[in-house]
């Protein structure tokens, strides 16, 4: 027995016509008798009693109605609790994040809309190694990049800026180098995934692509291990401007080569499908926007990043 003819019913029986009922219903007198023969001939009973001019209820129906008033109305209950529950910011966020992002940034931010939600509980895996949502008990990833999967479903966080990184006392040993060509005298600080290292640097400079190959002593499968050793010296590293962030604004760091760019990035929260977004999920986007934003802001004001830079967000 469909819902929709049962609310037809009970039009019927509020306004004692079909043809009223239809009109309320937005729909045709033909469909309206239509689906009270269906409820009729299901309950193997006449609800209403017709004549020509006049329709009330039967014996039957008056029984019936109530009940079937009630019902409806437990039903129309049942979807608003379970609406209430979607929109209530509770429940388990297992979320998948790079070792260096996650730990430095995302991690203390988390923290924070825990406060702001206290029904959120928080798992956090922090790997570099790309999550299988399959295989991996994450509901989220926190990513640089965009799904690669077709299957997967993401939202764009921001863009963020690659920079040239070192300490000042690694450059007052060896020297600052101006030009992508002077590197090569340089000691480069690798990251490393499923065995193949990145020591191809790319830089562009007015629309030009320029790659160089580094050498150095210092590889890890670790982002965070990486920014440790720029920031103790040991060399240049590639890295995105929020990862180095809290270390080029204390000076720890500083951006070398500004007129000549590193690649930039784009920064995801990735998830398995569109149906396992939830309000938690999308409060959590917004509020990475904001945060992402106010990272690039003070970069910006400290004159590490080009002011325009916040216009490709």
């Amino acid at each position: 027995m469909q819902i929709e003819d049962l609310n037809v019913i009970l039009k019927v029986a509020e306004f004692r016509s079909i043809t009223a009922a239809a009109t309320s219903l937005d729909m045709q007198t033909a469909t309206a008798s239509a689906a009270v023969k269906r409820v009729e001939q299901q309950l193997g009973a006449e609800l209403f009693i017709r004549t020509t001019r006049h329709l009330r209820l039967s014996a039957a129906g008056e029984r019936y109605l109530p009940q079937c008033q009630q019902a409806l109305q437990m039903l129309e209950q049942a979807k608003q609790n379970m609406k209430d529950d979607m929109d209530t910011i509770s429940g388990e966020l297992r979320i998948a994040m790079s070792s260096d992002f996650g730990r430095n940034l995302a991690v203390p931010w988390l923290n924070e809309f825990m406060q702001l939600h206290p029904g959120v509980s928080l798992k956090a895996h922090l790997s570099d190694s790309v999550i299988d949502f399959y295989r991996d008990p994450v509901d989220i990833a926190l990513r640089y990049g965009s799904p690669v999967d077709s299957n997967l479903y993401g939202f764009k966080i921001c863009d963020v800026a690659g920079l040239l990184c070192a300490s000042p006392d690694y450059l007052k040993k060896h020297g600052t180098p101006s030009h992508p060509h002077d590197l090569v005298s340089h000691s480069g600080l690798f990251y490393q995934l499923y065995d193949i290292t990145h020591d191809v640097w790319e830089f562009t400079h007015q629309d030009k692509l320029i790659k160089i190959k580094m050498e150095g002593q210092h590889t890890s499968n670790d982002g965070d291990l990486v920014r440790r050793w720029c920031v103790d010296g040991h060399g240049l590293a590639v890295k995105s401007s929020l990862d180095m962030a809290s270390d080029l604004l204390e000076g720890k760091v500083v951006s070398v080569m500004p007129d000549y760019k590193p690649l930039q990035k784009e920064l995801w929260l990735i998830c398995p499908s569109r149906q396992s977004i939830s309000p938690a999920m999308r409060l959590l986007r917004e509020m990475l926007r904001t945060k992402c934003t106010e990272v690039h802001k003070k970069l910006i004001d400290a004159g590490i990043l080009n002011k325009h830079f916040l216009t490709s967000d």
